[in-house]
């Protein structure tokens, strides 16, 4: 492999990871919450891509913060869901352990 061959493997390498980090932070972004994203295969290195060129370096780092912001982001979004799950679950059912009224006075 040449070095503008390995420099260019490096390259797609990064704009794939850019590109999934990329579709989180727009699917955690408010006005995208509701929009169906397309499901990622994953990522998988490319075979005998060797080590990185020293001059990429800042921007896999720079990925690498986002990928670690978008994970932790997602955590967050995903622990609030399940609290408000929670929370509609106890309003539509009323409290655990109490009965529900048996009717409404509807008089006032």
């Amino acid at each position: 492999m040449t070095t503008d061959e390995w420099r260019s493997a490096w390259k797609a390498a990064l704009d794939a990871l850019e590109q999934d980090v990329e579709t989180v932070e727009t699917m955690l972004a408010e006005e995208h919450r509701l929009q169906e994203i397309e499901l990622s295969s994953g990522w998988t290195p490319p075979a005998n891509l060797g080590p990185l060129p020293l001059d990429l370096r800042p921007r896999a780092d720079e990925i690498l913060t986002r990928q670690l912001a978008a994970a932790q982001a997602l955590s967050m979004a995903m622990t609030a869901n399940r609290r408000q799950s929670a929370f509609a679950a106890k309003v539509e059912n009323g409290d655990p352990g109490k009965n529900p009224p048996a009717y409404l006075d509807v008089s006032m």
